[in-house]
Order: structure tokens, then C-alpha cells, then sequence
């Protein structure tokens, strides 16, 4: 909203009913305000603007046989219009003073474009009043995942997708020329006989949605893993691999308390971690299972994933499909990989839910994961693949429309693994998500 030269601020957008997607603000005073402006600023950011009421105060003014409103600070004028504009001014004269409320459009083109409302009331005001802006009710057909809100500013500067999977990839884009800031915190134990194996990493994902289709994303990860197998132990800390993502959503369908949507994305994963191991003095291992406890998983990595989410009133789920193929880093991948995850959320708190903010979402995700046999020193390491099921609990608070606390405690179900590769008995996930 920000982005319209009459819009307020965004905090200024008051959301009156999510479900039907009603809002309504106060544009600032002094400027002339537009219907087709607002209209095709939400069709660039995906929404439909169904129809908007609007209350206005000013000038009566007669003109050409017509009635015309002429707004105190801006000037501008609106065409009073509709079968009872007669009797509904009745009364009132040239000059009165008046409030008007009906529904607003905008009629014409080029020079002959003007705003009118087809009023549904009126009535007469003292001569003098303090009140100088209008009060517009912007009400959309659309409404996003059928849970947060649509942007009634037109510019998408309100949250494209607030509440989201944890673990499963969303083909929600956040905001439309704004983005995210999502910094998150995972623990995970592994272990492999008697090795022990604790990894804390800390995910810092930067997004930008430059168009309602588009988001640009970089991850940076910090890890710190430590060991211990027998007598022997030992940790090391440094910088993960960087990837950069870049998301296109394809396919969007909108619908009172609902959404459908798909998107792919794809990654290129940069060998920019540290690529030290313990060495066989500090870990009596096979060089494969020494290589692991380390944050290198080999070279340029290229990632394609196809993802898809649906809404219907307070449940929605999805899915996404992903693949990794790696390269060698002085000798050593991990093995190329598959993941296909699924994602079920549902609206539990508020119970009657009206207005965005406050939602307590429970979440059940589940992640399917097939590697391939790694390499050491360019030969395929047999025993070294896996395929493991788990599933992942979780809770997602918004604590505001653009502030979101999120949870997630992911165990494994099934796992077919190698005699080589570590197994993942744990991994806690906490994190939060800014909007800007």
C-alpha cells in the first residue's frame, strides 16, 4: 500500500474479515485516491479487487444537471450516480455539506476517466467539520492459503504466504517486492554404532520478491559438530555450503478460504564450507564415515525441486519433490539425492477466526530421503547409501502479521541404511520468520 501516493502505511490497513477478505484504511489526506489504481496494483500481486465501498465527505457541487462530491484537503471530485441520487438528496443544496457512502469505481478513459459512486446513503453534515479523510472498505473475492490475508494495499506489501511448511519446501513467495529474514537453529544426533555424532547449525535464509511470480533466496549455514566414540572425541566449527535459490511460481488459483499453487525452484549449492575431517588418529573410521561428521558434502551441488500447497478453510497440505546432484570436492561427495516431503497443517487457535495474527498452526510433516553411494578419491564407497522415512511434529505461532515463532522435532520411522553411513536418530528444529 505504501507504494500508491495516497495509500497510509501498511500498519494503517485495518484486516476486518480474513475469510471473507474484507479490509478497510483511511488514505492520507490530501490526495486523490483511485479505484483502477488499487485495482491494478492486487492484480499484480495476484489478487482480484472484487468491489470497494466507500464512505466521503465534502462539497455538494451541481454541475451539467449531475452531482458531483468535491473532497475538503485534495479537491478532487467524485460523480455521485444511481437511480435514488435524487431522492437520497434530497433536500441538500449546491454547497451543503454532506457524507456519502456507496460503491466506488472508477468509469471511463483517458480524459474522460472519473471516479463516481453509485451512493446508497447520505446525509447532511454541519458546516463546519474536523473530519477530512475518507474511509475506504477495499473488499477482495480472493483470499491467500485461506488462513493469513490478502494484501488489500495493491503493492503485495502485506504477507504473500506468512504461515508455511517448516520442513517442506512452499511455493509461496512471502511478499511481493519485500521478503524474509528467517534465521533457524537445529540440532541433530547421529550415531553409528558406538560414534556419537552431534551437529548444532544455525540457517540463515535472506529472501526478495522482485515479482509476484519470482523470489531470490540465499542460505548460510554456521555449523558446530562435535563426536565421541569410545575414549575419543573431538569437534570443529565453520561455514556450510552457501546456496543460492531462485523460485518461480507458475500456477496460482484463488478462492474464498482457499488457495491452490505450485512453483519449482532451483539451487546451486557452492562448495564454501570447511573441508576439514578428523583424521584417523583422532577417529579409528573408515575415511567415508570421517568425512561426514564434517560440513562438506562434496563440491557444486545443483538442486531441482517441484512443490505444490492447497488450502481449504482451516487445513492445508502439500508437497514437493526434490533432486540433488553432486560433484567431488578433493575426492569426496556425498552421493546424489532424492527428497520428497509432505506437509499438513491446521488452523487451531483463534476458533473464530476473523482478522490475521495470533494463529497457532499444528503442523505433521513427513521427509522420504534416498542418497546414492558417495565417492572418496573419484570410486563409488559401497555401502555408503541410504533411505530413511521420518516424520516431524510441529507448531508455527504468528505473533504478528509479519513476526512467526516456529517449531519442529523430525524422528525417523524407517531407515534402510549402509554399514558406512551415519544414522539420524534426532533433529530439533526452532527458528522464526521476519517479513519486510
Amino acid at each position: 500500500m505504501s507504494r500508491l501516493d495516497f495509500a497510509p502505511k501498511t500498519d494503517d490497513i485495518r484486516v476486518t474479515d480474513i475469510k471473507r477478505g474484507l479490509g478497510e484504511f483511511a488514505p492520507k489526506p490530501g490526495k486523490a485516491i483511485s479505484f483502477d489504481a488499487i485495482s491494478s496494483a492486487l492484480k499484480k500481486a495476484g489478487y482480484t479487487l472484487a468491489s470497494a465501498d466507500i464512505i466521503v465527505e465534502g462539497v455538494l457541487v451541481r454541475e451539467n444537471n449531475g452531482w458531483w462530491l468535491e473532497v475538503d484537503l485534495s479537491k478532487q471530485r467524485f460523480a455521485l450516480e444511481g437511480g435514488d441520487v435524487d431522492k437520497l438528496l434530497q433536500g441538500m443544496d449546491s454547497g451543503s455539506r454532506v457524507e456519502v457512502a456507496g460503491d466506488w469505481q472508477t468509469v471511463g478513459k483517458d480524459a474522460a476517466k472519473r471516479e463516481v459512486i453509485r451512493i446508497r446513503s447520505a446525509k447532511a453534515l454541519p458546516a463546519r467539520s474536523s473530519k477530512a479523510a475518507s474511509t475506504i472498505l477495499d473488499k477482495t473475492d480472493e483470499l491467500f492459503m485461506g488462513m493469513v490475508q490478502v494484501s488489500l494495499d495493491g503493492t503485495g506489501s502485506e504477507p504473500d504466504l506468512l504461515a508455511s511448511p517448516i520442513r517442506t519446501t512452499s511455493p509461496g513467495l512471502t511478499v511481493y517486492k519485500g521478503g524474509a529474514v528467517i534465521p533457524r537453529y537445529y540440532y541433530t544426533r547421529q550415531h553409528l554404532g558406538n560414534l556419537k555424532v552431534d551437529r548444532h547449525t544455525v540457517r540463515v535464509s535472506i529472501s526478495y520478491t522482485p515479482t509476484p511470480t519470482l523470489q531470490l533466496e540465499a542460505e548460510i549455514p554456521y555449523q558446530r559438530t562435535s563426536f565421541e566414540d569410545g575414549g575419543r572425541s573431538g569437534s570443529g566449527n565453520g561455514l556450510g555450503n552457501i546456496t543460492l535459490w531462485g523460485k518461480y511460481r507458475f500456477y496460482r488459483t484463488l478462492e474464498t478460504w482457499g488457495d491452490k499453487q505450485a512453483a519449482v525452484r532451483l539451487g546451486a549449492e557452492l562448495p564454501t564450507a570447511k573441508k576439514d575431517a578428523p583424521g584417523q588418529e583422532r577417529l579409528a573410521a573408515p575415511e567415508f564415515v570421517r568425512q561426514q561428521i564434517g560440513p562438506n558434502n562434496g563440491g557444486f551441488a545443483l538442486h531441482a525441486d517441484l512443490n505444490y500447497s492447497q488450502a481449504r478453510r482451516r487445513f492445508i497440505y502439500g508437497a514437493n519433490i526434490e533432486g540433488i546432484l553432486r560433484t567431488e570436492r578433493d575426492g569426496f561427495h556425498m552421493g546424489h539425492e532424492m527428497r520428497i516431503n509432505t506437509d499438513l497443517e491446521y488452523v487451531l487457535f483463534p476458533l473464530k477466526y476473523q482478522t490475521p495474527g495470533r494463529e497457532l498452526f499444528v503442523i505433521l510433516e513427513t521427509s522420504y530421503v534416498y542418497r546414492d553411494r558417495g565417492r572418496i578419491g573419484g570410486r563409488s564407497v559401497p555401502g555408503s547409501s541410504a533411505s530413511e522415512f521420518h516424520v516431524a511434529p510441529g507448531l508455527q505461532i504468528t505473533a504478528t502479521p509479519r513476526f512467526v515463532i516456529e517449531a519442529s522435532f523430525q524422528v525417523p520411522v524407517v531407515r534402510n541404511i549402509g554399514p558406512l553411513a551415519l544414522r539420524t536418530d534426532k533433529s530439533l528444529l526452532v527458528g522464526v520468520r521476519y517479513l519486510y
